[in-house]
């Protein structure tokens, strides 16, 4: 029989049914749609640069809905608020297959980055309530895993459909996936209660680092502005590391393909080294997450943060396919130990009231951090420059690091050991 006071870390129903599966499946379906929208694009008779526009509108379509999807969990809850992102996302995959022309094609592609921005929050929302503190960052970056495995798998998956069938069977084998994880929310049953610890925990950690008062059962309705007001001094300390942190991991995903071409290696050779780094990044999210239960927060999120500069340091300096291996090796490695870290401090911060509007607030961060990091290492190209560009980047990373060190510690009582001391928390 479980232990009703020390239940298990990942309970089968709640959160790998619950979540976990959930997540998997939606982001295979994103990651088989990923590298068959230029494509598309270009089948249907655009350019290159326009193909490129229509990709770049998924991104744009996360961030845009990032603040009304907060709004939407708040108001429908987190688990209904999931199965209409899944039941929006398959129909986006759906037009998309179906889509005779370019505006149709962009227009899915919009609609998918909206109800991947409320299916995103609404998993870290619902994770956030029903894990305890002390075991919320190894959950959290558990599901940083799964998203990462769930986006390396559905290339490949793609790949097999489309040889099958043609392209456009990756988008409809994304359709089934997010199908699949809407089926998967509505028949699990939700019977953990919200653990009334961790919502006194984090609530009493923001209050007494902000001066405030906590709120009452009786408080006025959380909205957007509400809470953008009352944690404002968060979000302009802690908020801009996430930025930041946000900046770095985005430049990653591009800066080892743009150097690759840069050295003229072939694209396949290119596209090893870039799947090798993202395998060394998705094995390391139980143990990181593990650390940051242990010990803190800050120590994974600073040395993440100076892995990931270092390599972004080293990468103009290498000349063949084997040096940018093992530069990205490093690279992903640094990324691997991080994961999770955003979710977690977006939830150890994040007030009981108005929890899934702040959390709306903190992505936005997130994502646009996500979606600055490339375009700084784009505009050092365009200046010509690319190396430029790169350290430009990698400059970011122990900035990033110093406002982790300045600022965790001021908003989560789970920064290190000495903050958990002080707050009389034993781990």
């Amino acid at each position: 029989m479980p232990d009703a006071t020390n239940p298990p870390l990942f309970p089968f129903r709640t959160v790998v049914l619950g979540a976990f599966v959930p997540a998997f499946l939606f982001d295979v379906g994103v990651g088989a749609l990923l590298p068959v929208i230029a494509p598309t694009a270009t089948d249907l008779g655009s350019s290159l640069a326009v193909a490129g526009v229509v990709a770049a509108l998924l991104p744009i379509g996360t961030i845009a809905a990032d603040l009304p999807a907060g709004a939407l969990a708040a108001k429908v809850g987190d688990r209904v608020a999931m199965v209409i992102a899944g039941v929006v996302g398959a129909v986006a995959f759906a037009l998309a297959a179906l889509a005779a022309s370019l505006v149709v094609l962009a227009g899915a592609v919009l609609v998918l980055g909206a109800a991947e921005a409320v299916f995103n929050l609404a998993r870290h929302s619902y994770l956030t309530e029903i894990t305890p503190p002390l075991k919320r960052a190894r959950v959290m970056s558990t599901l940083g895993g799964v998203h990462r495995i769930g986006q390396f798998v559905g290339p490949f998956a793609g790949a097999l459909v489309i040889d099958r069938v043609g392209l456009h069977g990756a988008y409809w084998l994304a359709a089934v996936a997010a199908v699949a994880a809407t089926v998967t929310v509505v028949l699990v049953r939700d019977d953990i209660p919200t653990p009334v610890p961790a919502r006194a925990v984090v609530a009493s950690a923001v209050v007494a680092s902000s001066g405030g008062t906590s709120s009452g059962g009786d408080a006025p309705r959380a909205t957007l502005g509400s809470v953008l007001r009352d944690h404002r001094a968060l979000f302009t300390t802690l908020g801009v590391a996430c930025l930041l942190i946000g900046a770095v991991r985005g430049a990653r995903q591009t800066v080892i393909p743009l150097w690759g071409e840069h050295l003229g290696l072939d694209p396949a050779v290119a596209s090893v080294i870039f799947g090798v780094a993202g395998g060394v990044d998705m094995l390391l999210f139980y143990p990181a997450g593990k650390v940051m239960d242990r010990m803190g927060r800050n120590w994974i999120a600073i040395p993440s943060m100076l892995l990931m500069g270092v390599a972004l340091v080293l990468l103009p300096f290498t000349g063949g396919a084997t040096s940018l291996a093992v530069v990205g090796m490093a690279l992903g490695f640094g990324n691997g130990i991080g994961s999770g870290i955003l979710m977690t401090l977006g939830s150890d911060a994040s007030p009981a009231h108005g929890r899934a509007q702040f959390l709306g607030l903190w992505r936005v961060l997130q994502d646009t951090g996500s979606a600055v990091g490339p375009l700084v290492v784009s505009a050092g190209a365009a200046l010509g420059s690319l190396a430029a560009g790169i350290w430009a980047t990698a400059a970011l990373a122990p900035t990033a690091a110093a406002a982790l060190a300045r600022w965790v510690p001021r908003w989560t009582v789970h920064a290190n050991r000495t903050t958990r001391r002080a707050a009389g928390i034993v781990s």
